[in-house]
């Protein structure tokens, strides 16, 4: 399995449009980053998890030719604004649907906000998307087995998943006992580490390292992170061993 980190930014990205703040103006690529998505490649499967409005440009900027399905984590539109750039993959496969996967309620926003997809006389060259619900147990995408893990951001319930050794959670600040569960012995964990100071609906780097400590993955990397976290370096030091940073571009084969 090869996990590539397309974007590791919160809602605003890194630069934030008009700030002048050390990070903002770092010149370090790693201080750089997309709206939050991942790509995963497993059993011959090209997998992506949310399509955030900085889709096309992750998309071209790791060079992905094959995309075999999307599973969202929530509506959000910093998870979701990109869905419409499924277009060239519709094309590419003799415009064959794009299945996505989701929660109920999730797939309904996105015939809301992509209604012009979903209309019974389709403009030329709409997007064709296929909607799969999901719910909180396991599903599959051709032979690969994704489980679910139920979250809250803030009280909002949003999707982690685990696919085999690598759990990944995004925009979380509580996770249950019984779903902490899933996640214990993986490989390789994700979490949210937004910034220092507390959030209402997101661990803050205190938290998340908290918890990485007590799930005891063998790597735990950090994602959805905003500028009000730091330098990249300079946090990077001060965390506990196999816990890291993670950054757009990076790959972890698992």
């Amino acid at each position: 399995m090869i996990v590539t980190f397309l974007g590791t930014g919160t809602s605003s990205g890194i630069p934030v449009l008009t700030c002048q703040c050390e990070v903002c103006q770092s010149i370090d690529f790693r201080n750089s980053r997309l709206r939050t998505s991942i790509l995963v490649e497993v059993d011959n499967q090209t997998i992506a998890i949310d399509s955030g409005p900085d889709f096309r440009m992750q998309i071209l900027r790791s060079k992905i030719s094959k995309l075999d399905a999307i599973i969202y984590t929530h509506e959000h539109k910093d998870h979701t604004a990109g869905l419409d750039d499924v277009r060239p993959f519709n094309y590419l496969y003799g415009n064959k649907s794009m299945p996505l996967y989701g929660h109920q309620r999730v797939l309904n926003q996105l015939k809301t906000e992509f209604h012009y997809a979903f209309t019974e006389e389709k403009y030329p060259g709409v997007p064709v998307l296929e909607l799969i619900p999901i719910e909180n147990k396991s599903f599959k995408i051709g032979n690969t087995s994704i489980l679910p893990i139920d979250v809250l951001h803030h009280k909002l319930q949003v999707f982690g998943f685990r696919i085999g050794d690598f759990s990944y959670i995004t925009d979380a600040n509580y996770i249950t006992e019984i779903e902490k569960e899933k996640l214990k012995n993986s490989k390789v964990l994700v979490l949210n580490a937004l910034q220092i100071g507390k959030h209402i609906s997101h661990f803050n780097l205190e938290e998340a390292i908290e918890l990485a400590l007590e799930l005891k993955a063998e790597k735990t990397y950090f994602t959805h992170i905003s500028h009000k976290l730091g330098l990249h370096h300079e946090v990077s030091q001060k965390l506990p061993d196999n816990i890291f940073l993670g950054y757009d571009g990076l790959k972890i084969n698992i």
